[in-house]
């Protein structure tokens, strides 16, 4: 023993290298430590209680404390702890794949373990360009990705997120991606008729891209079905299949990037079911396991494993921890849970109760927009809700980070707010939540937001 005190804020600063975090906060003040969970709700170390109204990282769907996938982890551990799926394979990881291809739609029935959505991403476009290079079209190497996305932080995936942020300490990155306007309808400088007229026109920016990229040269489209930077953007009516037809008129993937939308968040397993397209490959994790484990995957049309199956032939991609025993049984007990308690159906049946405690701080000055679907909101903030003026570099730094992030945490709510664009409060509650939780969420934003319109 050291003689520190783990459950002291103070502690986390003096080792403990915390992510996507300003060391200079941790200065000022403890880092929280969050202890325990109990279905929607977080405690600290002080016994606090905060509604969890980003489910950790959009992850923990079926709640927090769920003795069920506890009870599923340590029973796994006592008979095989660990084993790799490189060459051999092992029960939990058979039953499991076999489940997600039942799931998924379509031909989607090739599953590759991963440990989380970075991999998974990153998995996708190594395959599409291998599968392209035995195809005969080893030109075909380049992604597209829409301005603002997000699919995570591996140098690959970094490479695809549309977040110019995360991505300038590390350039050069792995080329090639090319960037597409994603769906903001609220923030659009297409002047379309219609939300149907913009989707059309934002889709038919991927074709343009292909073009001038060269057909022969470009091999997947990574879109969310709901995009999470820029703060929860849906697709317009129609958009996603529009995206459909154009991927297969140039012979291009269409990669459903799931690792926030997938496993209940939108209502159904896949954003890909919730807007009715096909895509040729899913990534997804998070949600996969309610965070009580870590894993993700990438699911592929059974078409794309086809030219690895030639003798000697392989696909040269893996990783130790992928598919690990204990977090696919894990998985195993957490789908259970989402089919007994019907999460889905649940979700879908709640998503517009939600919306409207949410939209009941439209009367709020600083409340511009709320867009979302399921249980994934975004709420932008604006300096006139007649203009659409947002706020400067320096507004959104006192607004967010001194004042209104603190403050929901301090009121009781985890949630997140964020300024990699225009100030978005981002809303994924576990999907246990009931009308009881989307009024507390309202309240607490309501009494925030308010305090913080009269601070400006």
């Amino acid at each position: 023993m050291t003689g520190h005190d783990i459950s002291a804020g103070s502690a986390a600063t003096d080792h403990l290298w915390m992510h996507f975090t300003r060391h200079s906060t941790q200065d000022t003040s403890a880092a929280s430590v969050i202890v325990r969970g109990d279905g929607p709700y977080i405690y600290d170390a002080a016994g606090r209680r905060y509604l969890d109204g980003l489910s950790g990282l959009f992850v923990v769907q079926v709640g927090h404390g769920r003795q069920e996938l506890a009870q599923a982890a340590a029973k796994q551990a006592g008979e095989l702890a660990y084993f790799p799926l490189w060459s051999y394979a092992h029960p939990p990881a058979i039953e499991l794949a076999a489940r997600l291809s039942d799931l998924a739609p379509g031909n989607l029935n090739r599953v590759f373990f991963t440990t989380g959505g970075s991999e998974a991403v990153e998995t996708a476009w190594k395959l599409a360009r291998a599968y392209f290079r035995r195809t005969g079209r080893p030109l075909k190497h380049k992604a597209i990705s829409r301005v603002m996305s997000y699919h995570g932080t591996s140098m690959g995936a970094l490479s695809i997120t549309g977040m110019p942020a995360a991505r300038n300490d590390f350039e050069p990155l792995v080329p090639t991606v090319v960037r597409v306007p994603n769906t903001n309808y609220y923030r659009r400088h297409h002047r379309a008729s219609d939300l149907y007229e913009f989707g059309q026109w934002a889709a038919d920016q991927i074709a343009e891209a292909i073009e001038q990229e060269g057909p022969d040269t470009v091999a997947a489209v990574f879109i969310e079905p709901v995009q999470n930077a820029g703060g929860c953007i849906p697709p317009p009516p129609g958009y996603l299949r529009r995206v459909r037809e154009i991927c297969d008129r140039y012979d291009v993937l269409l990669v459903a990037d799931e690792v926030i939308c997938g496993f209940g968040r939108l209502g159904e397993y896949f954003g890909s079911q919730r807007y009715d397209f096909q895509p040729d490959i899913i990534t997804c994790a998070k949600g996969l396991t309610s965070g009580y484990a870590q894993l993700g995957a990438m699911i592929a049309d059974e078409r794309l494993a086809e030219p690895f199956r030639a003798d000697r032939d392989w696909f040269a991609h893996g990783f130790t921890y992928g598919g690990h025993p204990v977090a696919a049984a894990v998985a195993l007990a957490n789908l259970d849970i989402i089919e007994g308690e019907q999460l889905n159906a649940y979700v879908r049946a709640n998503t517009d109760v939600f919306r409207g405690y949410l939209e009941r701080l439209y009367d709020l000055p600083i409340v511009g927009d709320i867009r979302g679907d399921g249980f994934f909101f975004g709420i932008e903030l604006v300096k006139d809700k007649v203009t659409r003026e947002t706020f400067t570099t320096e507004e959104k730094e006192v607004l967010l980070r001194e004042h209104v992030s603190k403050a929901l945490f301090d009121a009781g709510l985890y949630c997140r707010a964020d300024d990699r664009g225009d100030p978005i409060i981002q809303l994924a509650p576990p999907l246990i939540c009931d009308e009881s939780h989307f009024a507390e969420i309202e309240q607490i934003l309501r009494a925030v937001l308010s305090d913080a319109w009269r601070r400006l």
